[in-house]
């Protein structure tokens, strides 16, 4: 049992970091969020070093599938900004391990070439207004019409639709009665006559806006149902698939960084800020608030990558997934909060990071599967009387 990182590892780390210093300062994350922009020139430059292939194959253009190397990515986007993380996500795993584990043999050959290029970018259309973790339960249709596909319906909390090129949609393609097997995925382009988009104001996660979609009587080709013709009725399958468990991951992912963050960001001004005569970092109250911090950090990262790579041997890893997705969102949201107290005041006005950091990080033991959601799934999975 070996911990250290391996060298293609610890190469793409220094690369990552080296790319947030000189593509995404301080100042220009803080702008994106103020402002709620996706930065596309960023995106363009980050998809050069060919990151966006990391879960694609190389026959298809790709790196080859490393989701551990991916979750690498995610951690150190997230550590700077959001803006960048999630439509990185939207690439590489949202379209990239949708189409490469769904998709038909002509969506690969055709999809995957422009995902691993950063050409393509995918915003997830599963929940409504009145469906969340109960997703067999969607209300939204897809009624074939000859070589079309006809969709109405709505959906809430969709982020990135407004710059994506497909929202990846699940609808019920089949009897209302015939719970999870009258489920299909559809590529919806947000352009497309019918769908309209509506920003929804949010705390955090800016840059990656979240939206409400209706679909009016909207028609797409009906080779855009994922997987083809035999697909039809099979999205239940596609959705707890493997990919299931690494969208936990890279929530996790996203906790790790933006932690890491609050933790270096606490760190820092413990040390330079002083009270009564000497810096706050020799009073033990912070001290051990500080060494409290980096081993929940050291926790959290150690789970993500034990799952990450879990994952990448293709064992079943469920479980795992859902322990880590529970504790490192957890855990991230309890190591900001400790990083904005030791901030005190400063850590509560927007001049400073850690405000940011909190509004991100509460997020995510919500989105992914909530918390509850989690710890539902380790105790049914492991085999709880009920």
């Amino acid at each position: 049992m070996n911990f250290a990182e391996p060298d293609h590892i610890r190469m793409l780390r220094d690369t990552m970091r080296k790319f947030v210093d000189a593509h995404m300062s301080r100042s220009e994350a803080a702008r994106w969020d103020q402002d709620n922009v996706f930065p596309r020139d960023v995106f363009d430059e980050l998809a050069a070093l060919g990151v966006m292939g990391l879960t694609i194959p190389e026959e298809y253009g790709g790196a080859g599938r490393d989701i551990t190397a991916t979750m690498i990515v995610i951690e150190e986007l997230s550590r700077r900004s959001l803006a960048v993380s999630v439509p990185y996500i939207m690439a590489a795993c949202y379209a990239g391990m949708n189409i490469l584990e769904c998709g038909s043999e002509t969506q690969k050959s055709e999809l995957l070439p422009l995902i691993a290029a950063g050409k393509m970018l995918f915003a997830y259309g599963w929940t409504e207004p009145d469906v969340g973790a109960d997703l067999a339960s969607v209300r939204t249709t897809a009624v074939r019409d000859g070589d079309m596909l006809v969709v109405n319906g709505h959906k809430r909390f969709c982020s990135g639709s407004e710059f994506c090129d497909y929202i990846y949609t699940l609808v019920r393609s089949g009897p209302a009665d015939q719970r999870y097997g009258n489920l299909s995925f559809v590529l919806i382009p947000p352009h497309t006559p019918g769908v309209a988009i509506s920003r929804i104001g949010s705390m955090g996660m800016k840059g990656a806006a979240t939206t409400d979609v209706s679909f009016t009587d909207v028609r797409v080709p009906f080779s855009n149902l994922v997987g083809g013709p035999d697909a039809w009725n099979r999205g239940w399958q596609m959705l707890t698939g493997a990919g299931l468990d690494v969208e936990k991951l890279e929530v996790a992912a996203m906790g790790v960084g933006i932690a890491s963050a609050a933790v270096d960001d606490a760190w820092n001004y413990a040390n330079e800020r002083k009270q009564f005569g000497k810096a706050i970092s020799q009073y033990q109250a912070i001290r051990h608030k500080l060494a409290d911090m980096h081993t929940r950090l050291m926790a959290a990262r150690l789970m993500m990558y034990n799952a990450s790579a879990m994952a990448d041997r293709g064992e079943r890893c469920g479980i795992e997934t859902s322990m880590t997705k529970l504790f490192v969102t957890e855990a991230a949201k309890s190591i900001v909060l400790d990083s904005q107290e030791i901030l005190g005041a400063y850590g509560y006005v927007k001049d400073f990071d850690v405000e940011r950091y909190v509004r991100d990080v509460l997020l995510l033991p919500i989105i992914g599967g909530s918390s509850a959601v989690q710890r539902n799934n380790i105790a049914n999975w492991m085999g709880l009387g009920r």
